[in-house]
């Protein structure tokens, strides 16, 4: 094998670079605008090769209703036991994200939990970084406090025996840009929602990935602040629908990869605006990845409307979180009021993540829900969006 060109145990040999100096030297920062170092991962010494992906031949029955206690419902409503053990706490912007640090998730009591689920079920997904002593027992163990775990029927689990609760995210150094293959905004999507009982509080535990600037980050979008941003004309006509959220696109693509399909794929009704049990808010509860049509209605409304709602989810910067991984990242999402996409561009970067799922409770609306946007500019006087299409002025930067 050919020497690797190497800056601070960094490969660079796989970059097409005419000098492969030019990622080493120049400046004292070694910096190459828009070339970020490769770290070598011999695959004869990968810390993390027991979690890399595998597909085995399992087969499961189909799911049933599992019980459900939202443990958000026991945490404080100021959070005190989570906050008071922290060193900072930010959000990233008004609508969703947190970041909290000073806190390791292992040694979370089951009051911090009940603290971390409430506040994820308010801001969509809670940030920690440096959470190396975080193990997979241990991730496990916080999706099963808050849940039952869901195994999915066609994506990789690791190639550790026992561990079928685990979902694999993988690409390696020899991975192909695979954006162009797909719809801009296909990405975007909430994690099998077309399960009986969608997820409620999903982990994502980086541990590898791309250094500072080497891209995959991954967005996620606010389903409370989605539902906010329509009309009071369209927000009561969605309240009255439902809509189909398919798991056979998912399955027929396993089937095309030579893989075994695990469960049956299955087609869940589920209403298009839900209510979260913790919050009491109302969420846009669509995603362009599994709802394929809206019940009742003719299919060309369907299609335009479903256009739409994708549309204001995946095209409302306000509404969305972008976040930079680094080794031992978690972000922890409420999956019932979100979507989310991971992003392209990491290539020749290693990316890989563990994500641990528990079923939250079968989707439902209440007519007395509020929206987020109703309940803030009650408590703390905030202007309401205009949605009359008047305008007042000009503001862009």
């Amino acid at each position: 094998m050919a020497p690797s060109v190497v800056a601070d145990g960094l490969d660079i040999s796989s970059l097409n670079l005419k000098s492969k100096r030019e990622a080493v030297s120049g400046n004292k920062h070694n910096y190459v605008p828009g070339i970020t170092p490769v770290n070598n991962h011999p695959d004869d010494a990968y810390p993390y090769d027991h979690f890399r992906p595998a597909f085995p031949e399992y087969s499961w029955e189909p799911l049933k209703h599992v019980p459900y206690e939202d443990k958000g419902l026991l945490g404080d409503p100021h959070y005190h036991n989570l906050l008071d053990a922290s060193t900072d706490v930010f959000d990233y912007t008004p609508k969703i994200g947190t970041e909290i640090s000073g806190i390791q998730l292992k040694n979370l009591t089951d009051a911090q939990k009940n603290d971390l689920a409430r506040l994820i079920a308010h801001r969509g997904v809670v940030f920690f970084r440096n959470q190396g002593d975080w193990g997979v027992e241990d991730q496990l163990a916080l999706g099963r406090y808050f849940g039952t775990l869901h195994k999915h029927a066609t994506t990789a689990i690791p190639k550790k025996e026992g561990l079928e609760e685990i979902h694999v995210v993988y690409t390696d150094e020899k991975g192909a840009d695979q954006s162009a293959w797909f719809p801009v905004g296909y990405f975007w999507h909430a994690d099998v929602t077309y399960e009986l009982q969608p997820p409620s509080y999903t982990s994502l535990k980086l541990l590898t990935g791309p250094p500072r600037g080497g891209g995959g980050d991954t967005l996620w979008s606010s389903g409370y602040a989605a539902y906010d941003a329509l009309s009071p004309h369209m927000q009561k006509y969605l309240e009255g629908l439902t809509a189909l959220h398919s798991a056979e696109e998912q399955a027929q693509g396993s089937i095309q990869a030579g893989r075994h399909v695990r469960r049956e794929p299955v087609i869940t009704e589920h209403p298009i605006v839900r209510v979260n049990p913790v919050t009491g808010w109302k969420s846009l509860f669509i995603n362009p990845g599994f709802v394929k049509s809206i019940v009742g209605i003719p299919k060309a409304e369907s299609d335009a409307i479903l256009k739409y709602l994708n549309t204001v989810i995946m095209g409302t910067p306000e509404n969305q979180v972008r976040f930079s991984w680094q080794k031992d990242s978690v972000a922890i999402w409420d999956n019932r009021v979100t979507n989310h996409s991971a992003t392209y561009g990491f290539h020749p970067h290693r990316r890989h993540a563990i994500r641990v799922t528990p079923h939250g409770e079968v989707p439902y609306f209440d007519p007395k829900g509020q929206s987020q946007e109703e309940e803030l500019v009650e408590k703390y006087g905030y202007k309401p969006k205009n949605k009359d299409g008047s305008r007042f002025g000009n503001y862009n930067d």
